[in-house]
């Protein structure tokens, strides 16, 4: 903000400047039209560097969130792709205890059918 005020009171005193200098000018009229091209172009390239200046820092900045937000990609990344190792570890595990119980089942229920067997033959 403090840029916008100072480029303001530039305009203003070059304005000013400009006025006092046609007004009180001690020079013939070529020589005051010379100087007040001199200080015109001076201005001009005061505005030129501050618009490179303005256009170098976004340039930097530019580059400095484009490294941003490709870390923090990588990072989710990485960080996604250890979860889906961690879910897919827990999906087997999973799988495996199913298949255990349901062997446990399996023969619990053989082991029943057996003893009911034994059971209805000894009757």
């Amino acid at each position: 903000m403090e840029e916008r005020s100072g480029f303001g009171y530039f305009l203003l005193g070059l304005g000013i400047g400009v006025a006092a200098g046609i007004l009180w000018a001690p020079r013939s009229g070529e020589e005051t039209r010379q100087l007040l091209a001199d200080k015109a172009g001076e201005g001009a390239d005061y505005l030129r560097y501050r618009a490179q200046d303005g256009t170098e820092y976004l340039k930097n900045r530019t580059d400095d969130l484009k490294n941003t937000a490709s870390e923090l990609y990588d990072k989710g990344r990485t960080h996604v792709a250890r979860h889906k190792e961690n879910i897919a570890a827990a999906v087997d595990a999973g799988k495996h205890a199913y298949r255990e119980a349901l062997a446990d089942v399996k023969s619990a229920a053989t082991a029943a059918t057996s003893a009911v067997r034994d059971q209805s033959d000894s009757i």
